[in-house]
């Protein structure tokens, strides 16, 4: 099982390796943006909790390009495969597993989001930001991306065309992107909202990135609902899988 695991992370790892600097330099592209935006620009007039706004966003900002990346990551190159490349069955006729299909390609994924967060967290160091990477911090930021890689694997599964692919990033991923604690706190949403909002994995995701690397500390339900989400997408995406494959 562990070697059919590393088997698929593997290749996608060759892959990435071939094409790492230019990986690197444009994973900084969007990250600058940002912190030259809400942390040089608007975030020099603002305090949050008596700290400034680079800090309070910088953790925000880590878990919002890790859910893009690992998402991306895993479900355009999953879904091409499937509908158009026709490659997606190569691994399915292999003598593996969908669960070990599964895990190597949401470990690659996640291999992506923890290299480009690393981007991140330098460039917000270079930037002038004070935050704490500590074990917490790491834990939380793995569970991020495991969770969004793999959604990317559920939906490469579940959407039928490039546009459906497109269509979820615009109706799922993009509003958690602004809403999810990522660039302010769901409290200031109405009260309905804010109970929907806080139902989400990226919320609690920015939650325990930001505590992590405010206090050491990890928040226990935003650990438990991390650590559900993870459970039952790689259930669901093992599932999806073995019905392509039957």
């Amino acid at each position: 099982m562990l070697s059919h695991i590393w088997t698929v992370f593997w290749r996608d790892w060759v892959v990435l390796q071939r094409r790492l600097g230019r990986y690197i330099l444009a994973r900084m592209v969007s990250p600058i943006l940002y912190l030259v935006a809400f942390g040089w620009g608007l975030g020099r007039s603002i305090t949050v909790n008596q700290g400034s706004y680079l800090d309070f966003i910088v953790p925000g900002i880590i878990a919002l390009n890790s859910m893009n990346i690992s998402f991306n990551a895993v479900g355009t190159p999953v879904n091409m495969s499937r509908l158009y490349h026709k490659t997606l069955e190569e691994y399915l006729l292999a003598p593996i597993s969908p669960a070990a299909y599964v895990l190597g390609k949401v470990l690659a994924g996640v291999a992506r989001g923890m290299i480009s967060s690393v981007v991140i967290i330098a460039l917000s160091y270079a930037f002038g930001a004070h935050f704490l990477v500590n074990g917490w911090f790491v834990l939380a930021l793995f569970l991020n991306c495991t969770v969004f890689a793999a959604l990317g694997l559920v939906a490469a599964m579940m959407m039928n065309s490039h546009e459906e692919m497109s269509n979820f990033n615009t109706y799922v991923l993009m509003p958690m992107s602004f809403l999810c604690a990522t660039f302010f706190s769901p409290s200031q949403l109405p009260a309905f909202l804010h109970w929907m909002i806080e139902l989400l994995p990226l919320t609690h995701a920015s939650h325990a990135l930001r505590m992590s690397s405010s206090t050491g500390s990890m928040p226990g339900v935003a650990l438990s609902v991390l650590i559900v989400y993870v459970v039952f997408l790689l259930w669901l995406g093992i599932k999806k899988t073995r019905q392509v494959r039957d």
